[in-house]
């Protein structure tokens, strides 16, 4: 038969459970009207629901850096290799300075026989515009990207 030394030992634990359940936020906090245990529920609803979609913008944002990172990368390839051969600029007045050696000091040479720089087909020209254009707008998109990680 329990004394009650024993009662008031065990009244004492459970007076001191009690008190740590009351300030504990392990257990969710049940009103008795039907408006608070709505609230309660609306508001473990709605993190779940803003948790997944943080989670999905945040993988999407990850997929559109990675994309954007690659084609960055294999536009710019395109980009250098669409470049003028500096070589063949360097090579055509190393010809002049020799014509101009040749021929003395004194000769001048005909202005209208050196190369023009911008003898560039139009489709060249877009071509050329389009892909930088891409790659704006994919480093835009990338900056976007980052930014939305990070927010």
């Amino acid at each position: 038969m329990p004394t009650e030394k024993n009662l008031t030992k065990i009244s004492d634990t459970l007076a001191q459970i009690l008190d740590v359940l009351k300030e504990s936020t392990i257990a969710e906090e049940r009103g008795k009207d039907d408006n608070s245990k709505f609230w309660a529920t609306y508001k473990k609803v709605s993190t779940e629901h803003d948790n997944d979609f943080l989670d999905r913008a945040n993988d999407d944002m990850g997929i559109i850096l990675t994309f954007a990172g690659l084609f960055s990368a294999v536009n710019s390839t395109f980009i250098v290799g669409m470049q003028p051969n500096p070589g063949d600029t360097t090579n055509a007045l190393v010809l002049q300075l020799i014509q101009i050696i040749a021929n003395g000091p004194n000769s001048v040479p005909d202005i209208n026989t050196f190369s023009s720089s911008t003898g560039f087909s139009s489709s060249t020209v877009w071509t050329q515009a389009l892909a930088y254009a891409s790659l704006a707008f994919s480093v835009l998109a990338a900056f976007g990207a980052v930014l939305g990680k990070q927010w």
